[in-house]
C-alpha cells in the first residue's frame, strides 16, 4: 500500500475502493488500546471494586478485557463470582470503580498512542471537518475520566458508550444516532469511519454500514486486525492521514 507520498509502506491495508465513497461526515475513535494506553487503569480498577463492593477477590483474572463492554464484563464477574447482577449491584460496583479508576489514573504512566494527537489535530483542521466522537465500550463518565486525564476529552462532541447499551453493536447504532442528530442529517453507512484496536471494534463498525480503521496498539496484531476486512489497518496512527481517512 502507498502512503501519502507514493511510498510503499508494509504496515498499511486498505480496500481499493474506500476512497470513492464519498466524504467522511464522523469519525468514531474507541478509547482504550486505540486513543490511550491506561496502564491498565480500568482493569485493576474493575477487580477491586468488585471486591469492594462484594467481598469477591481475583475475579477479572477469568475475564478477557479486549473489546468488551463495561456492563457486559460486570455481567460476567457477577456469574463468576456468584452475585446477582441486577441494575442496583451495577449501581453499586460502579460508585466503587469510578473511585478506583482516578487512584490508578494518577499513578498511570499512560497517554495517547503515536499519532492520536497528530490524527485528532489534523481532523479537526480540514474544511468541512467530520464531526469527532467516542465509540466505547466504557461507561460515560469512566470515559471522560480517562480521556480528561489525558487532555483529550474536550477534543469529542459526541459518543455511544456502554450507558447506552450492554451490546457493542447497539452502542455504535447508538453513536452513530448521536452523529446525526449533532450534524443534524441522516447519516448513511460510509459516511462514518470506526477506529478501534480490536476485531469486536471492526465487526461493530461493519454492523452499521461505515468504514473501518484497524490500529494494532492495543487488543489485537496487525495480522489479526487484517483478517477481519477492515478498510485499513495499520501499525499505529502515524502511517495514516486525516485525508485519506475521510476521502477528500
Amino acid at each position: 500500500m502507498a502512503d501519502t507520498l507514493g511510498r510503499t509502506h508494509p504496515t498499511i491495508q486498505a480496500k481499493a475502493d474506500n476512497a470513492a465513497t464519498g466524504p467522511v461526515r464522523l469519525v468514531l475513535f474507541d478509547i482504550d488500546g486505540t486513543l490511550v494506553s491506561t496502564g491498565g487503569a480500568g482493569m485493576k480498577a474493575f477487580g477491586e471494586a468488585f471486591e469492594a463492593a462484594f467481598g469477591v477477590t481475583n475475579v477479572t483474572g477469568q475475564i478477557k478485557f479486549a473489546g468488551r463492554t463495561d456492563y457486559s464484563l460486570f455481567r460476567e464477574m457477577c456469574r463468576h463470582g456468584g452475585i446477582d447482577c441486577t441494575a442496583e449491584n451495577r449501581e453499586l460496583f460502579f460508585s466503587h470503580y469510578l473511585r478506583l479508576v482516578d487512584n490508578h489514573l494518577d499513578a498511570s504512566k499512560g497517554g495517547p498512542f503515536p499519532g492520536v494527537v497528530r490524527m485528532l489535530d489534523e481532523l479537526a483542521a480540514m474544511p468541512d471537518a467530520p464531526a469527532l466522537g467516542l465509540l466505547t465500550g466504557n461507561i460515560r463518565e469512566g470515559a471522560r475520566r480517562k480521556l480528561v486525564a489525558y487532555g483529550l476529552w474536550d477534543r469529542f462532541a459526541l459518543g455511544g458508550f456502554s450507558d447506552d447499551d450492554e451490546d457493542r453493536n447497539l452502542i455504535a447504532a447508538a453513536a452513530a444516532a448521536k452523529g446525526g442528530e449533532y450534524l443534524e442529517r441522516q447519516l448513511a453507512g460510509p459516511e462514518i469511519v470506526v477506529v478501534g484496536d480490536t476485531p469486536k471494534d471492526i465487526s461493530c463498525g461493519k454492523h452499521i454500514g461505515a468504514r473501518t480503521l484497524g490500529v494494532a496498539t492495543g487488543g489485537a496484531t496487525l495480522e489479526a486486525l487484517r483478517a477481519c476486512g477492515p478498510d485499513w489497518a495499520v501499525a499505529d496512527l502515524t502511517h495514516l492521514s486525516a485525508t485519506k481517512v475521510c476521502g477528500r
